[in-house]
């Protein structure tokens, strides 16, 4: 568990004990608990915020280690760097099965773990396994509030994020909330923020001191790159991808004046392949790295996978964004892509291998880049620091959106 009960201090009779639930099934889900907590430990909130860790909870029922020898959330990280995504959707509906299969155990397993937490608060920033959740916490804390927070931009029903059992929840997109008032639950306790959660150091304000270009121009310039020269960020996650190869090879015979920061993630291969080959347009490579809000106000665009923090991120770093959706891309992502286009904020190819050239070079024309440019200054996603508030009306009932914050989840 990441939370080790016997080494935290006891809250005080006044602090609130919220548990955010989360798993290491891509980054999104443990990056999100990590905002909330930073942006509640900023706001110095009488809150003592503990992480649990799920797959840790239930790794001694964990079926798809007892078959493979690996952990479920690691079974889908490796699809990530391997590219095995095409026929998700399938492999999602088998997965439900499994779910379903070991319900009981897994109400049980919770429920035995949260009759020794007690916490004042069930937060979920996971899919998957929200009926588990909701029911254990009905059994072990009747009264206390359990809220769903999505961390994708809309659902992938059924039974991805939005259950019936859900008792409150927080939707970053206005498709997320409609999906939940179509499936009957109540608006009083349905809340729609901004965006997505980003952390906090996405929202940090640029260094001070000397003019903010003048400064951008020389962290360039340290990259080794032409400060006059526009430049894409191009980022698959923190698995990386070997379509960054692909993308860079043909953006580097295209002829553009265009140069690239590569974040290549824990693809250690990648990475190493990327700084070994010889190119002609301006380029830095780097892996994993904490300093993605640095690249990115040195970036000009944004290209990579769909995923809701990427493209969030990028958004809010005031980058339009280049992605691709088609049958290799995981279901609860291809929502993202219709977002990206109606709101404006970029475009979405089919194919980069097919495609890339051109919408690089329709992201470079001045004209269509401005364009872009002023649809992503118009988003202002503050989601992050507008939940704490919700969670606060929740747990104290002065919100008056939430009529009824103690109530248990419904039995079915």
């Amino acid at each position: 568990m990441t939370a080790d009960p016997s080494a935290s201090s006891p809250p005080s009779p006044a602090q609130k004990t919220l548990e955010l639930v989360f798993f290491d099934a891509g980054g999104g889900h443990r990056a999100a608990a990590n905002a909330l907590s930073e942006v509640t430990r900023r706001e110095d909130r009488p809150w003592d915020m503990q992480l649990m860790n799920l797959q840790e909870l239930l790794d001694e029922m964990d079926v798809f280690r007892k078959l493979t020898g690996i952990r479920l959330q690691d079974i889908y990280n490796l699809m990530l760097r391997r590219g095995w995504t095409l026929g998700s959707p399938t492999l999602v509906k088998g997965m439900h099965a499994v779910i379903r299969l070991f319900h009981g155990q897994q109400v049980k397993m919770l429920r035995d773990y949260w009759s020794k937490r007690r916490p004042d608060m069930v937060v979920s920033l996971i899919p998957n396994f929200n009926r588990a959740l909701c029911d254990a916490a009905r059994k072990a804390l009747p009264g206390v509030p359990v809220v769903t927070i999505l961390t994708d931009m809309a659902d992938y029903p059924p039974h991805f994020w939005i259950e019936r059992e859900s008792q409150y929840l927080i939707c970053g997109t206005e498709r997320a909330r409609r999906q939940a008032l179509d499936m009957g639950h109540p608006p009083e306790r349905v809340f729609l923020t901004s965006g997505m959660i980003l952390s906090p150091r996405f929202y940090d304000s640029l260094p001070a001191g000397g003019d903010n270009e003048a400064a951008r121009a020389d962290a360039r310039a340290e990259l080794g790159l032409d400060p006059a020269r526009p430049v894409a960020l191009m980022m698959f996650g923190g698995e990386g991808s070997p379509v960054m190869m692909q993308i860079a090879r043909q953006l580097d015979a295209s002829g553009l004046d265009i140069q690239l920061i590569a974040i290549c993630g824990k693809n250690a291969k990648l990475e190493a392949a990327m700084r070994a080959a010889k190119w002609r347009i301006g380029m830095h490579v780097t892996g994993f790295t904490r300093e993605v809000p640095r690249f990115m106000r040195l970036a000009d665009f944004f290209i990579g996978k769909p995923g809701p923090g990427s493209i969030s991120e990028a958004v809010a770093m005031g980058l339009p964004v280049i992605i691709e959706c088609n049958n290799w891309t995981l279901p609860q992502e291809r929502y993202n892509a219709v977002w990206t286009e109606e709101q404006g904020v970029g475009i979405s190819v089919r194919s980069f291998k097919k495609e890339i050239t051109a919408a690089v070079r329709r992201m470079i024309d001045p004209a269509a880049r401005a364009s872009f440019v002023e649809r992503v200054r118009a988003q202002r996603n503050r989601a992050v620091f507008e939940i704490p508030g919700i969670l606060d009306g929740i747990l104290t009932g002065q919100n008056p959106a939430a009529h009824s914050p103690a109530a248990e989840c419904p039995t079915e």
